[in-house]
């Protein structure tokens, strides 16, 4: 596993060891940003189901200018830590041990809008339609940012939720992905 392009592109990402995480390939990981960039002019990325932290450091070396990564794994944290140190620019990441509503709640008090929030959440633990909806009601989100789903091949999402509406959907394999846009009014 690696930064596929941009500042940090080369550089090693470890894994966390275990079955509990699924990391996107770097195949998927190349083809998503494709889809959604794949490079950016600033912003801020919530990586909330963080895993390694391979995506939200992608969103960072493709140009966001900082991301929260969120993980309530132990290990997974650990690895984060790591592959943050790895980029030698620490201060453009916020990490966090948390369940994903909890870091909501947290994220909430700060009143911070991301440009692009990443939901890779366990397949077996999918709230993804729930967890948009909480984004949206904290304002952590506006009709301006993306959310970029990943979900098993299987789970289809609504073509709408909130102010957010699917814009591009890609199957690779055994994964899917959705992307979702707000609706500029």
């Amino acid at each position: 596993m690696r930064v596929i392009s941009g500042e940090y592109g080369g550089r090693p990402l470890k894994a966390v060891p275990g079955t509990t995480t699924r990391p996107t390939t770097d195949k998927i990981k190349e083809s998503v940003f494709h889809m959604i960039g794949p490079y950016f002019d600033g912003g801020r990325v919530l990586d909330l189901y963080a895993g390694s932290g391979s995506l939200g450091i992608e969103a960072v070396s493709r140009g966001m200018d900082s991301a929260v990564l969120v993980d309530s794994n132990f290990k997974a944290i650990n690895i984060i830590q790591e592959n943050v140190s790895m980029t030698k620019e620490p201060e453009k990441f916020i990490v966090y041990k948390k369940k994903d509503r909890q870091a909501i709640v947290e994220l909430e008090s700060k009143h911070s809008v991301f440009n692009l929030v990443i939901l890779d959440p366990p397949y077996a633990l999918q709230e993804i339609e729930s967890i948009i909806k909480s984004l949206e009601t904290s304002h952590l989100i506006n009709e301006h940012s993306m959310i970029l789903c990943e979900t098993d091949k299987d789970t289809i999402l609504p073509n709408s939720v909130g102010l957010f509406s699917v814009t591009k959907e890609k199957v690779y394999g055994m994964t899917r992905i959705t992307v979702y846009k707000g609706e500029v009014l």
